[in-house]
């Protein structure tokens, strides 16, 4: 039995299956929601004035508030001379809070705690339609509990604005199966494509949940429902694919070359760089498409770390479920109780409770198999669309089961155990955690067996104690600097810099360039993007990045590198010592060879020209009196 004010929470008041939903008319939903949302908003926005720049995505930030043709194609320096390595969707937010707020760390992270405070709400929209009120406040809150929302709410990366529109997504299709609307569902599909344009090929995973949602469920003749679920996929594929077609129509010299690919290619961006390389099977399939560096990135799965290779084990590793599957238990008492609920009842086609079964268990299966046997390479910002499926499932559970005297308490008390191993993993971080864990769960035990209405609120304690721990976490910055990659807790790994100044070698090098520039296009050609992101960040200086993220990109070609020195619209290259102390003779990057014709072709500036004591890089003179 459970008291007034916690049944009211947690029971299902929603309607039967057959009705319309109920008015937004329970006295305790807005206040409640209205908190969680500001829990949310406060774990992800605290402490946002000590935000850092991400240097690879700030740096592109910086370059796309230059122009329109940088922020559409994503231009990874001022000059639009080479692109990300990915789709530029998801920093397009960034840029318009850049040009709204200034260029400043925390612009650059407020629009993913925005982001990921709407996936609560939305959360709560859609499991509210499928398991009533009470499971929809359960589902916000879990998720707002769940460290990897907390993570991408203070992150940089392309996963917030990836699980809000998939989000938007589920929530249109929702709309489309109970009134069967093929404009709704095509909205959908419009969500799914803006999804494409931030993960890529990633995005159409959801796509079988959401397909099945609407052909299981929407109230009309088999035929017609195939008919709008093509339709819809046709939106999908062409909203997809519209940046790329733009970029491949394009002219090569009226764009910036497409990082990832040897031959400028999106498709091989998008097919080859950032789909087929992520899945070490097919990984050697990406060469012929063009993709780069196919090797270094087959590999990448191996090298993160214990259990973080092809298989299930990776999703509860604690790598990854210390950051989103606290709940793994109770998620399958949802998924599972929901089943063997359904086959009980065998309800109607058009059934609310079989729509939303369908919905988040085809959506967390199909995530749970992509990314056990898809490279994530230990980064867990991947994981946040698993997390809202996690939630959803595990609040319907709580609901489904709320009666049960036994299968409820042993499912909660599993979960304790659950979490408790979990966070024993780590032994230095909140010790106290898991003991006190372990003792609320003895006493929700107590008062379940003396059938106090107070053991389920014990038993949700119980379980949230520890991933609410890990989450809170991240309002000191020993656990999470806003700006990171989204990993919240002990292992987790400041960012750089939140200032991002120039050092006073760099500031002696970039006058001496500014000064000497004359009418070139750029400043200087450097080697590597992480010699060329301070400059960017901290100068909005036009340098010529040379091999993309990787090194490996073979850009610019000899034939485009040549053509600019005899131009003039280059002039200088700097090039690290590093690069020649281990001989450019047996570098065999594509830029090897532009480096190996600088050092014999270019005139070495001598460093008391511009710093004297800068021993770590060299500056060569191309010019036209300067050749040898």
């Amino acid at each position: 039995m459970l008291s007034t004010s916690t049944e009211s929470v947690v029971r299902n008041d929603g309607p039967p299956s057959t009705a319309a939903p109920r008015p937004w008319t329970d006295r305790y939903e807005r206040p409640a929601l209205a908190a969680i949302c500001l829990l949310a908003a406060v774990l992800c926005l605290w402490g946002l004035q000590h935000s850092t720049y991400h240097a690879f995505y700030a740096s592109a930030v910086r370059s796309m508030t230059d122009s329109p043709a940088d922020f559409f194609y994503g231009a990874f320096d001022p000059a639009g001379s080479i692109t990300l390595d990915k789709l530029p969707g998801f920093l397009w937010p960034q840029a318009l809070s850049a040009l709204v707020f200034g260029f400043h760390p925390w612009a650059l992270v407020l629009p993913q705690a925005l982001e990921m405070v709407g996936c609560v709400l939305l959360l709560h929209v859609l499991v509210r339609r499928w398991a009533g009120v009470g499971a929809g406040l359960l589902a916000a809150a879990f998720l707002t509990l769940t460290p990897v929302t907390v993570g991408l709410g203070r992150s940089v990366t392309e996963d917030a604005p990836f699980v809000l529109l998939l989000l938007l997504a589920a929530e249109a299709t929702w709309r489309a199966a109970e009134r069967g609307r093929p404009r709704i569902l095509l909205l959908a599909g419009t969500w799914v494509g803006l999804a494409f344009q931030c993960k890529m090929l990633e995005a159409w995973a959801v796509l079988p949940a959401l397909a099945a949602t609407y052909l299981v469920a929407a109230p009309a003749a088999a035929r017609r429902r195939i008919a709008h679920v093509a339709l819809a996929g046709a939106v999908t594929v062409a909203v997809s694919v519209s940046w790329m077609l733009v970029a491949a129509l394009t002219p090569a010299g009226s764009r910036p070359y497409l990082d990832g690919t040897t031959n400028d290619s999106p498709f091989a961006l998008v097919v080859g760089y950032n789909f087929l390389t992520r899945f070490h099977a097919v990984g050697d399939i990406a060469a012929g498409t063009g993709s780069i560096a196919v090797s270094r990135m087959a590999r990448a799965g191996h090298e993160a770390g214990p259990g973080m290779g092809d298989s299930v084990w990776k999703m509860i590793a604690p790598g990854l479920a210390s950051q989103t599957g606290w709940l793994y238990p109770l998620a399958a008492l949802g998924l599972a109780g929901g089943i063997v609920a359904l086959r009980r009842r065998r309800p109607a086609r058009t059934d609310r409770q079989l729509t939303g079964l369908v919905l988040w268990g085809s959506w967390f299966l199909t995530f749970f198999a992509v990314f056990s046997f898809g490279s994530v390479t230990g980064h867990t910002y991947y994981m946040g669309v698993v997390a809202v499926a996690v939630a959803a499932l595990a609040a319907a559970g709580v609901v489904q089961a709320r009666r049960s005297r036994v299968l409820l308490p042993a499912v909660l008390a599993v979960n304790v155990v659950w979490c408790a191993s979990l966070a024993l993993r780590y032994r230095h971080f909140e010790t106290w955690a898991a003991p006190c864990a372990a003792a609320l769960a003895l006493v929700a035990v107590t008062l379940a067996a003396l059938r106090r209405p107070a053991a389920l609120a014990a038993g949700l304690a119980a379980v949230l104690l520890i991933p609410a721990v890990w989450s809170a976490s991240a309002l000191s910055l020993r656990y999470n600097q806003p700006g990171s990659l989204g990993r919240v807790g002990p292992t987790s790994v400041r960012g750089g810099s939140p200032r991002f100044t120039l050092a006073p070698e760099q500031r002696r090098l970039l006058a001496y360039l500014t000064a000497h520039r004359g009418g070139a296009r750029y400043l200087a050609a450097v080697s590597g993007w992480e010699s060329t992101a301070p400059y960017v960040i901290a100068a909005d200086a036009p340098l010529l990045p040379m091999g993309g993220y990787t090194g490996q990109a073979p850009f610019p070609d000899p034939a485009a590198f040549h053509m600019l020195v005899d131009t003039g619209r280059l002039r200088y290259v700097v090039i690290p010592r590093a690069d020649l102390k281990h001989g450019a003779r047996h570098d065999r990057r594509p830029i090897g060879t532009l480096l190996r014709w600088t050092a014999t072709h270019c005139t070495l500036v001598p460093r008391s020209a511009y710093d004297r004591h800068d021993r770590s890089k060299l500056l060569y003179d191309c010019g036209p009196a300067h050749q040898r």
